[in-house]
């Protein structure tokens, strides 16, 4: 096997086992960590069919969410990939209630920018990601049906 090969296994086993333990963090302890509100966003693997469970931070936005797909290096990160291929498959988990099916949508133009700025005054440590990344960071708004 590759040393590239060991390296994005490696990464990818990190990646699912630090999820997992978040995912269970705010299940049992709440929904705050490192100072900022946490979600279980639930979704569906866009080529397994498998229900996948991602935990993200989350910005309100009257009585809808806000998430930002900052993960991924370059490209996506999975799970706004997976929301994309099903986004009728998609749901959001608080600490101690059940999941709630929602309806994403990725903003664009002056309501990107509007909730960009609600989001980087909320927690500045996105604008400092967003200036090194090479994409510009999807923003999606999960409104229950």
């Amino acid at each position: 096997m590759s040393q590239n090969r060991k390296r994005g296994a490696l990464s990818l086993w990190w990646q699912r086992t630090m999820n997992a333990r978040t995912t269970t963090r705010i299940r049992r302890k709440g929904g705050q960590f490192w100072g900022m509100d946490m979600l279980v966003l639930h979704t569906v693997g866009r080529r397994t069919g498998q229900e996948r469970e991602t935990p993200l931070s989350w910005f309100a936005d009257g009585d809808d969410w806000l998430i930002v797909a900052s993960g991924g290096g370059s490209g996506y990160p999975d799970w706004y990939r997976n929301l994309e291929a099903h986004p009728d498959r998609t749901a959001v988990e608080l600490h101690g209630q059940q999941p709630v099916a929602v309806t994403p949508t990725t903003l664009g133009g002056s309501e990107r920018e509007q909730a960009w700025k609600q989001i980087i005054t909320a927690q500045p440590r996105y604008q400092k990601y967003q200036s090194k990344a090479r994409r510009e960071y999807p923003v999606v708004r999960l409104a229950t049906h």
